[in-house]
């Protein structure tokens, strides 16, 4: 961002040239709460499966200078993570999304939707290998694989909010082929065949749910690699464009989504011998999430 962008204060929405980021408020109290709940859940399950904290900062803090920042009303989302992780035990295995995406969006990457809240797929890259750092495993090369873009023609959620029209529309892509790899959806609770990309969505306003689908309570990826480890996302919408890289590094993935999910975490975990949980909220969900007591049954 040039020192001479157009900046324009909007309701809960800054935009700066041609993007639209949302503010930031930080909650003492519901983040001692997340704090305390995954500190139990990795408590329960200790020696069962590693247990990783995995929240995802917004555009504002990675895309928008601090000195922009400064003069706006939004808490500053370094300062909210590092309390995070600093105040989790040391059973939980902190993920440094922060810090991996600063350092791709100072390079001018394209990590976030100009016109959405989520990340893109580039962004969801970058975070999957801050996710195998944390694990001690070898993230695969973007550049073994090709990009394509699906669409160029994606106005979000923040571009639906805001009434800001004069923004360019986002483009989708992807990397990772959808080849191989077996998706079981459980939108109503039975299972259903699903992909990791649903191409009706990219007809309809909410293109993102091109990612698996979109929202549903539980969803499992089968890649067919069957020696590596067993993956459960305690997820949010984030999830959805992270998983198709995943798929190289795990034989499977379950997105347990606590919110329209009640059934007993532990128990799951039990079931499906999973090897890691990882926690991934954005971080706005993390606090907003009433469904969060769900981490520790």
């Amino acid at each position: 961002i040039s020192k001479d962008a157009k900046v324009e204060k909007l309701g809960a929405v800054l935009v700066i040239d041609d993007a639209a980021y949302e503010y930031y408020n930080f909650d003492q109290t519901a983040a001692d709460s997340y704090i305390k709940l995954v500190n139990k859940a990795a408590s329960k399950l200790d020696g069962k499966a590693r247990v990783f904290n995995m929240v995802v900062p917004t555009s504002m803090d990675i895309c928008v200078p601090e000195s922009v920042r400064s003069g706006i009303n939004t808490s500053s989302q370094e300062k909210a993570l590092n309390y995070l992780h600093s105040s989790m035990a040391s059973n939980v295995h902190k993920v440094d999304v922060f810090n991996t995406l600063l350092k791709h969006s100072v390079a001018g990457d394209y990590l976030y939707f100009r016109t959405d809240h989520h990340w893109t797929a580039l962004g969801a890259y970058y975070g999957y290998t801050a996710l195998m750092e944390a694990m001690g495993m070898e993230p695969v090369d973007l550049a073994d694989y090709e990009r394509t873009t699906v669409t160029d023609q994606f106005y979000g959620t923040i571009f639906s909010a805001s009434g800001v029209r004069w923004v360019a529309p986002d483009r989708i892509d992807t990397y990772i082929p959808a080849d191989g790899v077996k998706v079981t959806s459980y939108f109503d609770g039975t299972p259903s065949q699903g992909s990791l990309y649903v191409d009706s969505y990219l007809e309809v306003k909410d293109k993102y749910s091109y990612f698996l689908g979109g929202v549903q309570p539980l969803c499992g990826v089968e890649p067919g690699l069957p020696d590596a480890p067993r993956l459960l996302l305690i997820r949010d919408s984030y999830s959805d464009s992270l998983t198709p890289f995943l798929t190289q590094s795990f034989s499977q993935i379950h997105l347990f989504d606590p919110r329209y999910n009640l059934s007993s975490i532990q128990g799951y975990i039990q079931d499906n011998g999973i090897d890691a949980v990882a926690v991934l909220y954005s971080i706005p969900n993390y606090i907003a999430d009433e469904y969060q007591f769900v981490l520790s049954r």
